[in-house]
């Protein structure tokens, strides 16, 4: 494992400090042990779901493409609003696909 040099803090309801610690406990570990167990699973995990950075990059500039041109009209402040069309017309996309 890499040496740890960064520090990181974040605020926790007392329930889940407790809970955290409990389960800590439960499986001999120490919190801090704990914790960046659980957040390496869930970075390991969310890359594997995504593809990497590049890969996702591609796939959103292939989904914009299929509207480049595609926003027309005699809209007077038409070019003002297309990043807002563009961005919804994205969003349709993607509820349309899950």
């Amino acid at each position: 494992m890499a040496r740890k040099t960064e520090v990181y803090t974040w605020r926790v309801s007392s329930a889940l400090k407790a809970s955290l610690e409990e389960v800590a406990r439960s499986e001999q570990r120490t919190v801090a042990r704990l914790l960046d167990e659980i957040v390496a699973d869930h970075v390991r995990l969310a890359g594997t779901r995504g593809g990497s950075e590049a890969e996702r990059q591609r796939r959103l500039h292939e989904r914009a493409a299929r509207f480049a041109g595609l926003i027309a009209g005699n809209q007077p402040r038409g070019a003002e609003r297309s990043r807002e069309l563009v961005r919804s017309r994205l969003r349709r996309g993607a509820r349309a696909r899950q």
